[in-house]
C-alpha cells in the first residue's frame, strides 16, 4: 500500500492524487463529448469545477449526518477535516452544483445527464484506485481466496486477508464507462443516464455484500438502500421511454465507433 508518496520534502497523499486524476479524466471525457454535440468545450472546466466544489461539500455534510452522534461536539472542526469523504454525499452535492451551473448556462436538459454518465463512471473507477492505494478501509470482509489481500500499511490497516473490493469496483465501473461511451450516440436522450443508474446501483448493491459495512434496515446497508433507489429510478425511466417510443434506440442512431451528430 502507498497511502502517501514522499518526494523530497513533499508528501503527496495517493487518495488525493487519484481524486484529482478522476476529475481530470472525467473532465477530458466531458470535453470530448461537448465537442461532439456542438457545445462549447470550455464548459467542461466550469462543469468540473462546479462538481468538485459541490462534491466536496456534499460528501462532508453527508458524513456529518451519518456520524452526527460522534461529531456533534465539534461540527465545525469535522466539517473542515480531511477525513470522511462519502461517495453518495459527494454525488448528491456535485449533482446539485452542476444543476445550478447548467441552469445558468441554459443546458439543463437530458443531454446534460447523458454527457455526465460516462464521466461519472470513469471518475468513480479511478477514485477507487485511490482507495486501493491508500488502504483507507473500503476493503471487504475477511477472505482467504486466491486474490485476497491484506493492508498492513494502509490508512486503516489490517493484517488479515480480505476481499480487495476497491479493485472489484474499479474493474466494474471502468467497464461501465466503456459501455456507456460506446452507446452515447445509439440511445435516446436520457437513456444513457438511466442505464448508468441501473448499472452503478447494481454494482454497488452487490459489492456491499463483500464489504465490511453493517446492515441498517431490512438486512441491507445504507449504501444498498440508496443503490436500490438508483436501480428502480433507472429501470422506471427505461420502461417509460420504451413504452413511449417502442425502442430505446435513437432514430438516427450512430453505429459503435461512429461520429456523433451535432445537437
Amino acid at each position: 500500500m502507498y497511502p502517501r508518496l514522499e518526494i523530497g520534502p513533499l508528501t503527496l497523499q495517493t487518495f488525493g492524487l487519484m481524486f484529482a486524476l478522476a476529475f481530470l479524466a472525467a473532465g477530458a471525457l466531458i470535453w470530448k463529448r461537448l465537442g461532439e454535440i456542438g457545445k462549447p468545450v470550455d464548459w467542461a472546466y466550469e462543469m468540473g469545477f462546479a462538481a468538485l466544489i459541490g462534491g466536496v461539500v456534499g460528501s462532508r455534510v453527508y458524513f456529518l449526518l451519518q456520524n452526527f452522534d460522534d461529531v456533534r461536539d465539534d461540527l465545525l472542526g469535522n466539517l473542515f477535516s480531511g477525513a470522511g469523504l462519502v461517495w453518495y454525499g459527494g454525488a448528491i452535492g456535485g449533482a446539485l452544483a452542476v444543476i445550478l451551473w447548467a441552469r445558468w448556462r441554459g443546458f439543463l436538459t437530458l443531454a446534460l445527464l447523458d454527457v455526465a454518465a460516462p464521466a461519472l463512471a470513469l471518475g468513480y473507477a479511478i477514485g477507487r484506485c485511490g482507495c486501493q492505494l491508500s488502504g483507507d478501509g473500503d476493503y471487504g470482509k475477511a477472505w482467504d481466496g486466491p486474490w485476497a489481500m491484506s493492508y498492513p500499511d494502509g490508512t486503516v490497516p489490517t493484517e488479515e486477508t480480505v476481499h480487495p473490493t476497491p479493485i472489484y469496483e474499479t474493474l466494474a465501473m471502468g467497464l461501465c464507462a466503456w459501455l456507456l461511451w460506446q452507446l452515447r450516440d445509439r440511445v435516446r436522450a436520457g437513456v444513457l443516464f438511466a442505464i448508468y443508474l441501473v448499472y452503478a446501483g447494481t454494482e454497488r448493491f452487490l459489492v456491499e455484500f463483500l464489504r465490511r459495512n453493517s446492515p441498517d434496515a431490512i438486512g441491507l446497508t445504507t449504501a444498498q438502500l440508496e443503490s436500490l433507489g438508483m436501480m428502480v429510478a433507472g429501470a422506471i425511466w427505461i420502461a417509460v421511454v420504451r413504452r413511449r417510443h417502442g425502442t430505446l434506440s435513437r432514430p438516427d442512431a450512430v453505429p459503435a465507433g461512429g461520429r456523433a451528430a451535432s445537437a
